[in-house]
């Protein structure tokens, strides 16, 4: 008799995918208006920190939701950050000096620290091992229509109403997310009561070792996504992009377009196959993203762009999974976005320092992250090919 097919599409992962959605989207439909806004109050020459800092704080809590997920549960900590997206929505009004607004840069940060982490540890808990990469490629599309979305959405909103509306729109949505989390069913089977013990962290506690390779792919091929969010909101208006939120509707169109398909593969064929193709196509995005010097060109540019980043999301969330520990998916799942958002930071950091406003720099900065990518490449060819990995209680070895 056949061996009955796990229905990984139930009402479960149908209502994580929902949460990420409006979770992601709340975040993101700030992204394109907030460096007009820092230099409305005086504060245009820390455009880049508008993303480190945002990254930093998301970095430092890695650790803490990681053990959480582990300890605590998988909603819970995924209910913090929809909670911190929905209170920054109201705060962005009040604090309205620039220390006011860096400061809510730092909180903000918070919401993505918690919530992707115990979501990754929570799909991977409902899926089978064999279906990994298609779940979390179909989360990933979930998530990235509400990082497409939301740009479109929030530059909309700023042309007909108010800054402040669009504050709490993004508060309205990160309401809508929690709402959907109190329906979910918890899938941690050995729970602890909360405790401040829990919150120490030793050294053990930050870096899951195990997933070390995906780590070092995944920060090298994240800085080119900092540079992205600070200097193209102003490149796209300088080649006559009216709406800010433009390109990064379409590069994420573009990723959602590819990521089922590229979940699948990564499957099939492994993971590495998979990253490979997605960091050279990433490579030839950054330079045509440089490169072209019309609206049309940089759009282009930007389907290529999606397109790589749909390729390398579930195939490096999918292969941190294959590699971490079944009782440590928490921390695994942490240390990879560490390492994701140290790469955003980084790039948002540099690239801001280097811009200062001036756009003929632009270019330069964009082959910068080009050349930064091709170290991944670099890496994936000359790196260890036996990196471990579980099979339940089993540790094996083996190209993964």
């Amino acid at each position: 008799m056949t061996k009955p097919v796990h229905p990984i599409y139930n009402l479960h992962f149908a209502l994580v995918c929902l949460s990420s959605l409006l979770f992601s989207a709340s975040f993101n439909m700030l992204i394109p208006e907030l460096p007009s806004y820092l230099t409305s109050i005086g504060g245009g020459e820390h455009k880049g920190l508008i993303i480190a800092l945002f990254t930093l704080t998301a970095g430092i809590s890695r650790p803490f939701s990681g053990r959480l997920t582990d300890t605590l549960g998988r909603v819970p900590v995924m209910a913090v950050g929809s909670i911190v997206c929905f209170v920054c929505g109201f705060l962005y009004p009040v604090l309205s000096s620039v220390s006011g607004f860096l400061f809510l840069r730092l909180l903000h940060g918070f919401s993505t620290g918690f919530k992707p982490t115990a979501t990754a540890a929570y799909v991977a808990d409902i899926v089978p091992r064999g279906r990994w990469g298609e779940a979390l490629g179909f989360h990933g599309i979930c998530f990235s229509t509400g990082l497409a979305i939301g740009p479109a959405i929030g530059s909309t909103i700023r042309m007909y109403f108010s800054l402040n509306t669009l504050f709490y729109s993004s508060s309205f949505l990160a309401l809508m997310s929690i709402i959907i989390l109190m329906n979910m069913k918890e899938t941690l089977k050995v729970k602890q009561k909360f405790s401040f013990s829990i919150l120490k962290i030793s050294r053990n506690d930050i870096i899951a070792v195990e997933v070390l390779p995906a780590a070092i792919v995944t920060l090298l091929s994240y800085v080119s996504y900092g540079a992205i969010l600070t200097v193209i909101p102003d490149w796209g208006q300088h080649l006559g992009i009216a709406n800010k939120g433009l390109f990064f509707m379409v590069f994420t169109i573009a990723s959602l377009l590819i990521r089922f398909v590229a979940g699948k593969v990564s499957d099939k064929y492994g993971r590495v196959y998979v990253l490979n193709t997605g960091l050279v196509l990433l490579v030839i995005a950054l330079v045509v993203i440089g490169y072209e010097k019309t609206a049309i060109g940089l759009l282009g540019g930007g389907v290529i762009y999606g397109v790589a980043t749909g390729i390398l999301s579930p195939a490096l969330n999918a292969w941190t999974v294959d590699m971490s520990h079944p009782e440590h998916r928490g921390k695994a799942m942490a240390t990879m976005y560490i390492s994701l958002e140290a790469g955003i930071g980084l790039g948002a950091l540099i690239s801001g320092w280097f811009y200062q406003d001036v756009i003929d720099m632009v270019p330069a900065i964009l082959y910068s992250t080009a050349v930064i990518t091709i170290m991944a490449v670099i890496y994936m060819i000359f790196r260890t090919k036996t990196p471990v990995k579980y099979t339940g209680d089993v540790l094996i070895e083996g190209e993964i």
